[in-house]
């Protein structure tokens, strides 16, 4: 595929060294992921595609990825933007087209398989090219890090874990992230990231049986000495992973109060 790599350059303690976004070039071009809306982003694509893309997927909702729809529509007002709708979250000031689970998107370079995967976020899907059996992956994967599954604003941990089984399933030879590099060996990783769930389970477990009955206790046992910026998508992942364990009957609370069942 001729793809062309873009940063939306905007580095953060949530976003790492910032996003990447693709843009697939051929007739029509098109963008995967809309940035934020800086300088620097628009004019990396406008060197790439001078009368911009015809039409830009939103791969989810969360503001890293759609909040510079409205930069990318006063650049060139004739983009068309589409994403699987998350109501509450999408931005008003765009005409959504909607995307859903098995849409096929015609492309300049073939066609992309719009899958569903939930769990980072309600509306989160990765766009799957066949035929060269690559995975544009937004926030399903990333190499260094693990993914945050923000429990109290959409995020699913149980349905995340099913959405990487989706993807292995898949095949895939590669994955095009939206942080970091590359994706290589996915197969790979995505047993490192099953694993890893699975060690954070039995780590709030082994707390509750402590009697750590609280999100934040438990946070401060299991990630202890993590920098201070990140402690709330810390509380997150646990707050996720207490209410997957509350699903599968395997831990209750009350109020604000968590304890295990045996």
């Amino acid at each position: 595929m001729n793809i062309v790599r873009l940063h939306a350059a905007n580095p953060g303690p949530y976003t790492g060294a910032g996003n990447w976004t693709y843009l697939i070039a051929g007739d029509p071009p098109l963008l995967i992921d809309a940035g934020v809306g800086r300088t620097e982003h628009l004019e990396a694509i406008a060197a790439a595609a001078p009368d911009g893309p015809t039409r830009v997927l939103v791969t989810h909702a969360h503001p890293d990825h759609a909040s510079g729809a409205p930069a990318l529509a006063g650049r060139w007002p004739s983009i068309a933007f589409s994403k699987m709708p998350w109501p509450e979250q999408d931005l008003t000031t765009i005409a959504w087209g909607s995307l859903a689970d098995g849409d096929r998107v015609t492309t300049g370079e073939g066609v992309l398989e719009v899958v569903h995967t939930p769990g980072h976020a309600p509306d989160h899907v990765v766009l799957w090219h066949e035929e060269s059996r690559t995975v544009f992956g937004a926030d399903l994967l990333q190499v260094g890090n693990t993914v945050a599954i923000p429990a109290s604003s959409g995020g699913d941990l149980a349905a995340y874990l099913r959405s990487l089984r989706r993807v292995q399933a898949l095949r895939p030879s590669r994955v095009l992230p939206a942080h970091g590099p590359i994706i290589e060996n996915p197969l790979a990783l995505i047993e490192q990231y099953l694993a890893h769930r699975h060690h954070r389970e039995v780590q709030v477990l082994s707390a509750l049986e402590a009697r750590l009955d609280t999100v934040d206790a438990i946070t401060e046992r299991i990630y202890a000495g993590l920098n201070p910026q990140l402690g709330p998508l810390a509380r997150e992942n646990v707050l996720a992973h207490l209410l997957k364990l509350q699903q599968e009957g395997l831990a209750r609370r009350d109020g604000a109060r968590w304890e295990s069942v045996s």
